[in-house]
């Protein structure tokens, strides 16, 4: 890539200077109490924050959080973000109770040498994710004044056409964070020249979710195994009844055509638990593929499946795992995910967790996150990546 670094940065010297780093602080919060239930990803961008913070930088982060609709909502607040992030980075983070407003100028202007501040949500802004690019285009401008430099180490939005990403490197100086670099490099170790055999494990709900990346790795990859709740649509495809099972119809064909094309690459479920309703107390069994009742639904992989899953990755060199293997966040139906996960973790291979749930479930089930090769901070951005597509994000940085 030629794509500038932070270290490039920092040897040009950043003390004083005002450097505006977009970091994906996109983390979940417990509905009821609005406390982080998972800080993974405020971890991840530490050794980016930390190397500018200790240059004497004034640093200005910013992200996104959540869903809001281009106005300010309380559920959405990035305020939590705050004081986890100061905690981590032992000094307290000043908080901006706006992205561009009275209050960011205000906090923006305050800051001492090796200082940190945190704007507040930038969807809060109807420019940050607007398709007209002039309203994108005017509050990057806003945006870019909070910085002499940009640092992007949000890779979780690298995919995104957004204000923060894609159009305020276009107005100043502009490197790739720490995270960001690290994320391409793995990524690049799947599509270059994967040592072999190559593993890929997909789960998740549906398979349209995931058709580009199938399509784009059925060529490469030497086994596809698929479990989750998009495992149902392609058991249908085989002439297997699902119950009510999760169940893409519009998809069954596809299905059945990438079966047919994958020259036995692919390998499904051969026994999944099912359940008389999706509820964590809900009465549950295993049964075969074939014997799947019509009032019942499936929400996890079966222990031969495991067993099946674990002896294709016990040969894997190279491996990437995107998607739960069943609703793992139900305990009645995590033993899939985790014996997928703990098979990964006993592979003499280069492993790779690619964001989203996968690295939820990583960290929710207690599992060693040092046994992985790599947890990517960018489920949907990884996906992308694997299919070949430019990553406006990355294409900014480049330029």
């Amino acid at each position: 890539m030629s794509i500038r670094t932070l270290d490039d940065l920092l040897a040009e010297g950043v003390s004083g200077r005002r450097v505006l780093v977009r970091a994906d602080l996109n983390v979940p919060l417990d509905k009821q109490t609005g406390a982080i239930t998972d800080d993974g990803r405020i971890r991840a961008v530490l050794p980016t924050l930390g190397a500018l913070v200790e240059a004497g930088a004034k640093v200005v982060v910013c992200s996104h959080l959540g869903r809001p609709k281009g106005a300010p909502d309380p559920q959405f607040s990035l305020g939590p973000v705050a004081g986890r992030l100061g905690e981590l980075l032992g000094a307290p983070v000043h908080f901006a109770t706006d992205t561009v407003g009275d209050s960011a100028r205000s906090t923006v202007a305050g800051l001492a040498d090796g200082q940190v501040a945190l704007l507040e949500n930038l969807r809060f802004n109807a420019g940050e994710t607007s398709k007209d690019e002039a309203e994108r285009g005017a509050f990057a401008d806003q945006l870019a004044a909070f910085g002499d430099a940009y640092v992007d180490d949000a890779f979780g939005a690298v995919h995104r056409k957004h204000a923060s990403v894609f159009d305020v490197p276009a107005r100043l100086p502009h490197v790739a964070g720490r995270l960001v670099l690290r994320e391409v490099e793995v990524l690049s170790k799947l599509t270059a020249d994967p040592e072999r055999p190559y593993v890929v494990v997909l789960g998740g709900s549906k398979v349209s979710d995931k058709l580009a990346v199938i399509e784009a790795l059925l060529p490469t990859v030497d086994r596809l195994l698929i479990g989750g709740g998009m495992c149902f649509t392609f058991l249908k495809a085989q002439g297997l009844e699902v119950g009510s099972s999760l169940l893409e119809k519009d998809m069954v064909e596809t299905c059945r055509n990438l079966l047919e094309r994958s020259g036995g690459k692919i390998m499904l479920p051969v026994d999944v638990v099912v359940a008389d309703a999706f509820a964590p107390d809900a009465a549950h069994d295993t049964v075969r593929v074939d014997g799947i009742p019509s009032h019942r639904l499936g929400l996890d992989v079966g222990p031969e499946t495991v067993a099946g899953f674990s002896a294709a990755l016990s040969q894997a060199k190279t491996i990437f795992w995107n998607g739960p293997m069943g609703v793992f966040e139900m305990p009645a139906f995590a033993a899939g995910t985790r014996g997928i996960a703990e098979a990964i973790t006993k592979a003499d291979a280069f492993s790779v967790v690619g964001g989203g749930d996968s690295a939820a479930a990583v960290r929710a089930l207690g599992l060693d996150e040092s046994s992985f090769g790599h947890i990517s901070t960018g489920g949907g951005a990884s996906l992308e990546y694997l299919e070949g597509k430019t990553l406006p994000g990355i294409a900014a940085l480049e330029n």
